[in-house]
């Protein structure tokens, strides 16, 4: 293997050193960029590099998101973990374990060939050699070549089997978390949030917030309370009253994504095709705006000494935090150190990056003591970043076997990836001289795409164009949630088959086993068919539906086909789901069926339940109960499958199963009524419109 074909991890991060260290008392030090938020991932890296290392897994500790200690990885996001993260692990610790044992045969004098490694110990026919890891001591300082070859399947003993997640036991017992964190001298923050985009502070009640025990600290229109403990930050922060002017306005209809539709955009067709002859049928499928539903709100601890910031936050992304906050407080980035602590998942982009900035800015103004900024349930609802809502509309002519001889696609939606911006950084709006509004584009669906994601179906169909309006100011703040636009998209694709399906009368699932050749693709649909007896499928509008739905995450990760079976009368129940994915080589199969059924549960709550609702002072949905998810009692019984494609390398499986659940949900509803609810979420008063 040569430089340039190495993973861009490697590429960017070329020397052994930065992956890897022995530590004295037989430790191995693994340092990563990709971080724990709740996928698993830091028990999957140990897995990995424990077999290729040949070591126990109580021999590794884990360093990941430490912008002074950890490579540079980029962001932990697009279920890319096992893939980047994990990939650039298996060669790096190959290659140290060729080192180690062609160290230890120039000592003894040996052929590497006859030389194994036991838990770090060099070994001769099963005999101890007096060398270990440690005591060779070869020097990390090199290169990465990616010579060494890495282990064939059947000489794994810890990847593919189900260890226990190594970050639990410190959550069970109250300490995992940044949330838990307490440093000396620790004064907490609340930040003063504007309710609409652009509003500008022109009032605060100074005197009771001295009353309530707190100092008031602004610059600009950025505004915030500082007190001695979280009570008395929360009570001054309820006392402060702030009077806003102005902010972009917002009304109750700019919640749907049908006021997207012809509102200013940047437009790009990225497939164009001749039109065939023939009928032409179309549909409108949308999704709302969507919360990211953090159960633990957003926090982050920043201390500044007068020289050095120091940030412990639960960002998906410590290298370009702290590139934004060099830029927003005027530091040289080597002033800055940002260190990843684990927060409650999120899958995208929620209020974590905003709270790290907040922190950053109360350090600086007031520099020495550690200051925590937590948000309240209220800040969380109204103030993150929400997943966009979205409009896609399919038209297709129909052949006279009743297949598509083209397909056109045309979505409208505002900004999926907002991260990459300072500008899109809350507190960025509300300092002196506000950044201006980036223009926000939609790569190339086939690089994995925002709205774009998934729009290109799966299937032979041929003829594709596809369209894609980004929105460039939307009511709100629009950023990264959990498959960005893979899951309306594979809601309206898998939608449009069934109906497809239902003019041409044919079985669903033959129908799209007409469209498919391939057979990863094939052998997912057909085994969740048959876990859910699809051939009994009983004839739908009597209110009880079966439906599947079927996605490969951007085309090119992990397959996942889903069955859902549903009762529907008032509203929707869930009775049973099935899932049959292909992930490629699954490093850790509970893990992996974690992730899964995880995605399942979300992508049903927020088929079935979740909506941003928008009034005249922004977001109106501010609680749980303005905002609701699926509840535990209304989770079916999930049985999940993992096919084993052979000797191939891992997929990305943290997203895969969103878009097909959301689709096998769809097709589900229709079935049981007897007619399509395209727009999302399927709430009791859309099924009585239905009806």
């Amino acid at each position: 293997m040569i430089a340039n074909t190495l993973p861009k991890s490697l590429q960017d991060n070329p020397r052994l050193d930065q992956w890897l260290a022995f530590r004295p008392g037989g430790a191995v030090h693994l340092k990563v960029g990709k971080i724990e938020i709740g996928q698993g991932i830091a028990t999957a890296l140990a897995q990995i590099a424990a077999d290729e290392l040949d070591i126990s897994l109580s021999r590794l500790a884990l360093t990941a998101g430490d912008t002074d200690a950890a490579p540079d990885e980029g962001m932990t996001t697009g279920s890319m973990s096992v893939e980047m993260s994990g990939g650039s692990l298996r060669i790096v610790c190959a290659e140290v374990r060729a080192l180690m044992l062609a160290e230890a045969a120039t000592r003894l004098g040996r052929p590497a060939a006859g030389l194994a490694v036991e838990d770090g110990a060099i070994t001769e026919n099963g005999a101890p050699t007096g060398l270990d890891y440690w005591s060779l001591a070869v020097p990390l300082d090199r290169a990465i070549t990616g010579a060494a070859p890495l282990k064939p399947r059947a000489a794994h003993r810890l990847i593919g089997t189900d260890v226990k997640r190594l970050d639990l036991p410190a959550k069970l017992n109250g300490a995992g978390f940044l949330h838990d964190m307490v440093l000396p001298g620790m004064v907490h923050g609340r930040v003063l949030h504007p309710p609409l985009i652009g509003a500008r502070l022109i009032g605060v009640d100074e005197a009771a917030i001295a009353r309530a025990g707190a100092s008031f600290l602004r610059r600009g229109d950025f505004a915030a309370v500082l007190a001695p403990n979280e009570a008395a930050a929360r009570a001054a922060h309820a006392a402060a009253r702030p009077e806003w002017q102005g902010g972009r306005p917002v009304t109750h209809d700019m919640g749907e994504a049908a006021h997207l539709v012809g509102q200013p955009a940047i437009h790009a067709r990225f497939r164009e095709a001749p039109r065939a002859e023939g009928e032409r049928v179309s549909a409108t499928f949308s999704r709302p705006y969507i919360s990211h539903g953090t159960l633990g709100p957003s926090v982050a601890i920043a201390q500044y000494d007068g020289a050095h910031l120091t940030i412990w936050s639960h960002t998906q992304g410590v290298y370009l935090l702290r590139r934004h906050l060099a830029a927003l407080i005027g530091l040289p980035e080597t002033a800055i150190s940002v260190r990843h602590a684990q927060g409650s998942g999120c899958y995208g982009h929620n209020g974590a990056d905003d709270a790290a900035a907040e922190a950053a800015l109360l350090a600086t103004l007031r520099p020495g003591p550690p200051i925590r900024v937590m948000w309240g349930r209220a800040d969380e609802f109204t103030h993150e970043p929400a997943g966009t809502a979205m409009s896609v509309t399919i038209e297709a002519t129909l052949g006279a076997d009743g297949l598509p001889a083209d397909w056109v696609t045309t979505i409208w939606s505002a900004p999926h990836v907002a991260r990459s911006h300072l500008a899109c950084m809350l507190a960025a709006q509300s300092l002196p001289d506000p950044r201006p509004d980036p223009e926000h584009h939609d790569p190339h669906p086939d690089g994995g795409g925002g709205a774009s994601r998934n729009a290109i179906p799966l299937y032979d169909i041929p003829n594709l164009t596809l369209d894609v309006h980004i929105v460039q100011r939307p009511p709100i703040r629009t950023s990264a949630l959990r498959g960005l636009g893979a899951l309306p998209n594979i809601f309206a694709i898998e939608s449009f088959l069934d109906d497809l399906a239902a003019r041409a009368g044919i079985d669903p699932l033959d129908y799209r086993l007409r469209l498919l050749s391939d057979p990863r693709a094939r052998d997912v649909l057909i085994t969740a068919a048959a876990m859910a007896n699809w051939s009994g499928r009983w004839r739908g509008g009597e209110g009880r539906g079966l439906g599947l739905g079927l996605g490969r995450y951007k085309n090119r990760s992990a397959y996942a086909a889903v069955v859902v079976e549903v009762e529907v009368d008032t509203e929707v129940r869930l009775r049973r789901i099935w899932c049959a994915a292909d992930g490629g080589l699954v490093i850790n199969p509970d893990g992996a069926r974690n992730q899964l059924e995880g995605g399942i549960i979300q992508a049903a709550s927020m088929t079935l339940k979740e909506a941003v609702r928008l009034g005249p002072d922004g977001i109106s949905s501010r609680s749980w109960a303005d905002y609701p998810i699926l509840r535990f009692s209304e989770i079916p019984e999930i049985t999940t499958t993992l096919l084993d494609p052979g000797d191939v390398p891992p997929l990305g499986m943290g997203e895969c199963t969103m878009g097909p659940t959301a689709a096998a949900i769809g097709n589900a509803v229709a079935h049981a009524l007897g007619t399509r609810i395209r727009d999302m979420p399927l709430t009791r008063e859309r099924i009585a419109a239905a009806l």
